[in-house]
């Protein structure tokens, strides 16, 4: 059976649908808090490091000691999440997030800036962001699979486009808070902004019922049942095509991680400016989301795809060459347009496509495939910058990222040509 044969195409024309759903409400609830305070989190302690250490690699070193716990852990923790109740275990690494944020605002306040050097305190960062690796690993694919144990597979084209909404207008309100918080409050009172936010998500989540695993956990070994959400996923030529190229195109394309240097010493305009360009990619994506929402894309999904991640290149090169901050933010707010309709398609294919016992398994290798693109794409940036200079990194990468969409577009004819 094809990939298209098994997606089922009594999609609704309802918009709202799904979110007429309490329970996926309280879930949504929960992921715009949660993702708001992390992305308010990344915001800040990337301009925090980098003043610190005026090193553009030290940036780099955030992505790197997230993603190798993460992706040490990602086959695992999908494994974890078929086999247990996935509100328990959002409910757990949540909390550890909220312990997380508690310790960043003591290193950033003024006791912790008397006991330790600056390297010390970056040191201490970079192993909260190692733990940070470690409970994202779970929650991505928990949050991710309860979806369909919400709303009927009918709805699930609706609910993943309402899902990434939520995502990208979260990202956009924590990126932009983020950035006024270090102007308007300072980098100490912001952790405790985000610590109160962390709270409210985990009060929306404890709303959701228990999900229940659908697989018993002795039915097969933790290698076999890894093996088998690898599989899956590999013989899903759409599914994987999309994170493939998904994952390449950001690797190389991820000039956010540059934007604390370019606000900074390049198009000098403080953490205000900051704020708005970290913004201006996730107001671009929501922009298209919302739009996705009303006039769903009908055809060519793949193709439009392929299009979409070509253009997002094109947007990273003149990032990289603009000196101009409403150049850099216009061609930023463009690329999060083009980026959110590879989300979309992306997270449309993977919930229809997956059984409801391996959604677990299939999230997190589709987290293996976003950590990779960003995390490793942010430690990437920072080594470049540091071998060829901070703009001709950034350009290399948007170049790379064409050069990604050029091979697949001959090279996949099975993704350019699908539809759903």
């Amino acid at each position: 059976m094809t990939d298209s044969e098994r997606i089922n195409t009594q999609i609704t024309d309802d918009p709202f649908a799904s979110v007429r759903i309490a329970e996926y409400r309280y879930l949504m609830l929960g992921r715009f808090l949660f993702v708001m305070a992390l992305r308010m989190t990344t915001t800040v302690v990337g301009w925090w490091i980098y003043k610190l250490t005026k090193d553009p690699f030290a940036i780099g070193l955030i992505g790197l000691s997230e993603v190798i716990p993460a992706l040490s852990l990602a086959l695992y923790s999908g494994h974890r999440v078929d086999v247990a109740d996935k509100r328990k275990i959002i409910l757990t690494t949540v909390s550890g997030f909220f312990v997380l944020a508690v310790i960043l605002y003591y290193l950033s306040g003024a006791h912790a800036a008397i006991l330790f050097p600056n390297k010390q305190i970056a040191l201490f960062i970079y192993g909260v962001f190692f733990v940070n690796g470690i409970l994202r690993s779970f929650t991505g694919p928990a949050m991710g699979a309860m979806i369909a144990f919400i709303v009927p597979k009918n709805l699930l084209q609706n609910a993943t486009v309402w899902s990434q909404g939520t995502f990208l207008s979260a990202s956009v309100t924590g990126h932009a808070i983020g950035g006024f918080s270090i102007a308007l409050i300072g980098i100490h009172n912001t952790f405790l902004l985000i610590s109160g936010i962390i709270l409210a998500g985990i009060f929306s989540f404890r709303q959701l019922k228990p999900k229940p695993p659908q697989v018993a956990e002795g039915n097969q070994s933790t290698w076999q049942s890894v093996m088998e959400g690898l599989v899956f996923v590999y013989k899903t030529r759409a599914l994987f095509g999309a994170m493939a190229l998904d994952m390449f195109a950001v690797l190389f394309g991820g000039a956010v991680a540059m934007i604390p240097v370019y606000a900074s010493d390049i198009l000098k305009v403080g953490p205000l400016g900051f704020g708005w360009l970290n913004a201006a990619t996730d107001i671009g994506a929501i922009t298209i989301v919302i739009l996705l929402t009303f006039f769903p894309m009908k055809r060519a999904q793949g193709r439009k795809m392929l299009l979409a991640v070509g253009g997002f290149g094109v947007c990273i090169i003149l990032f990289g060459l603009s000196k101009w901050f409403w150049l850099s933010f216009g061609v930023l707010l463009i690329s999060g347009m083009l980026d959110g309709i590879s989300v979309v398609v992306r997270g449309t294919v993977m919930q229809l496509l997956t059984p409801d016992p391996m959604r677990g398994r299939v999230s997190s290798v589709s987290g293996m495939f976003i950590l990779s693109s960003n995390e490793l794409g942010q430690f990437e940036s920072g080594l470049a910058s540091r071998i060829l200079g901070v703009i001709p990194s950034v350009v290399f990468g948007g170049v790379m990222t064409l050069s990604v969409v050029i091979t697949t577009w001959f090279k996949a004819p099975t993704l350019r040509k699908f539809e759903y």
